[in-house]
């Protein structure tokens, strides 16, 4: 492994935790969107983490929850059907905030690591000094 490797597979996983913590505020920010029954639920997003060959991290792809969602009484609400129904995205908000620790909590470690090896790298070219 390279001196910069490590710099690299860390703005990898910095690339890809941004991605998976844009997608969980995406999530989270729509988990009451209400539509009518005849229109489709909002999909939330799941994104795919992958190996690179290089050791890195990617994003291997999106998965979307079902279009479908689920069917909930909301009377009241402007978008109800005949028999006061509305659909909800298939968003569980209590998973999308755990995962949303578990996002902060990669994007923080490969903050952490790029510093460290900025540490290093700096204090290694200090003594040639």
């Amino acid at each position: 492994m390279g001196a910069f490797d490590l710099l690299r597979i860390a703005n990898t996983s910095l690339g890809m935790h941004q991605t998976w913590l844009d997608a969980l505020a995406n999530n989270i920010a729509n988990v009451n969107t209400a539509t009518r029954t005849s229109e489709k639920a909002f999909q939330g997003q799941m994104v795919i983490a992958g190996a690179r060959p290089d050791g890195g991290v990617e994003v291997a792809g999106v998965a979307y929850s079902d279009p479908i969602g689920r069917v909930v009484n909301d009377p009241d609400s402007p978008l109800a059907d005949a028999d006061g129904n509305v659909r909800l995205p298939e968003v569980d908000l209590a998973s999308q905030m755990s995962q949303l620790v578990m996002a902060q909590r990669g994007f923080q470690a490969s903050v952490q690591v790029t510093k460290n090896a900025q540490d290093t790298y700096t204090a290694a070219l200090q003594i040639g000094r």
